[in-house]
């Protein structure tokens, strides 16, 4: 019988960590306009889309990343693999991925609708894999932890119309469950194939502190109680019981080009999402007072470890290793420091758009996490 802390110990010495996605190169940008104009062939395509990912595991390597992913350069967005890889979804473009009213500091706010045509329009039916090509090329090229993201089933509740998609799915609940089979389809293919670490996103559950949003999640059918019980219910069905796997959760308020959806803590979702969630990693947003303070992480169960987003990705500030010991020992007051580990607060491109930092910044608090996690776990 595995022992159920088996995930925790596997992960214990991995102290740093990083949410998933990286500034796209100028080049791969460029390389990207090109093809979807039809100007360049998806030979081409390819080969530079592989030569920026070579690049995304050159720069982890270099700055001490123990954990390695392609910096989801293949995708639109952190949660585009599932409409990229499968039919039903019908019309959408990025913006479907980008709706709502986004603020940001010293920058203008966001007032982006979400777009009218979004609605699943035909049963779902996976077209490739979603995300085994980003593995199978990363284990290949890399000896250390490969990780691969997904969404959390619930964030694709974004594709569902009360309008449009009740002659496939008559309710929410019969697509999610749709979402989750394909899911948890993917999740076994790439354990067979070897993976150890995977990610499921999940900024919906904190997007419910905003009235606005949570008033959109609840007209598509939840109640904040259901998604917090039902939704949670799904990740745990993806999530599965795979001997030798770390599952992590990561919970944002919103990340766009250095903009954000909602403010506040923990505090009101803590105990179902924290003690009912199967994931091994909890990775947290911490790097301002939006996030609130850590007293929360008492709800977090032992065999748990919480991997504080310390580290700004919205911004070029530059922390210090002293800056970052001194928020890690405030949260070992509360958890402990062996169930500890750090990273930037959310990835630093949720989607092609990209935070307003440079590669030259990204660098740097790489290099950052890894010096103080050298520090803090001597």
């Amino acid at each position: 019988m595995v022992h159920p802390r088996y995930a925790y110990y596997t992960m214990i010495r991995v102290r740093t960590d990083h949410v998933g996605s990286l500034l796209r190169p100028g080049e791969l940008l460029r390389a990207r306009e090109a093809y979807s104009k039809g100007e360049m062939n998806p030979e081409e395509f390819k080969k530079r889309e592989d030569a920026a990912v070579d690049g995304a595991i050159s720069l982890q390597e270099s700055t001490g990343c123990q954990v390695i992913t392609d910096g989801e350069f293949r995708r639109l967005s952190f949660q585009s693999q599932m409409v990229q890889s499968v039919q039903g979804f019908g019309e959408w473009e990025l913006d479907a991925f980008l709706w709502g009213h986004w603020y940001g500091d010293g920058i203008q706010e966001w007032n982006r609708p979400r777009p009218k045509k979004l609605g699943v329009v035909g049963r779902l039916r996976r077209k490739r894999h979603l995300s085994v090509e980003e593995f199978t090329y990363l284990r290949a090229r890399t000896r250390r932890i490969v990780k691969i993201t997904l969404p959390s089933p619930g964030l694709l509740a974004n594709f569902w119309s009360p309008e449009r998609s009740r002659e496939i799915y008559p309710r929410l609940e019969d697509y999610l469950e749709a979402v989750t089979e394909i899911l948890r389809e993917e999740v076994a293919e790439l354990v067979r194939l070897g993976c150890t670490y995977i990610q499921l996103d999940a900024p919906h559950y904190p997007l419910l502190l905003d009235p606005g949003t949570r008033a959109f999640y609840e007209g598509q059918g939840w109640t904040m109680d259901e998604w917090l019980g039902r939704g949670i219910e799904l990740d745990n069905a993806v999530i599965g019981s795979f001997p030798g796997v770390t599952f992590g959760l990561h919970l944002c308020r919103g990340n766009q080009a250095s903009r954000w959806l909602v403010s506040g803590g923990y505090e009101a979702f803590a105990l179902p999402i924290f003690r009912g969630i199967r994931a091994h990693r909890l990775l947290l947003e911490y790097d301002d007072e939006r996030s609130g303070d850590f007293q929360v992480l008492r709800h977090v169960p032992e065999a748990k470890m919480v991997v504080l987003g310390l580290v700004t990705t919205k911004s070029p500030r530059k922390e210090s290793v002293d800056e970052i010991r001194l928020q890690v020992e405030r949260a070992a007051s509360v958890v402990g420091l062996d169930r500890l580990a750090i990273s930037p607060q959310c990835g630093f491109a949720s989607s092609l758009l990209g935070n307003l930092l440079t590669e030259e910044d990204q660098r740097a608090k790489l290099r950052l996490l890894s010096e103080a996690a050298a520090k803090i776990w001597a």
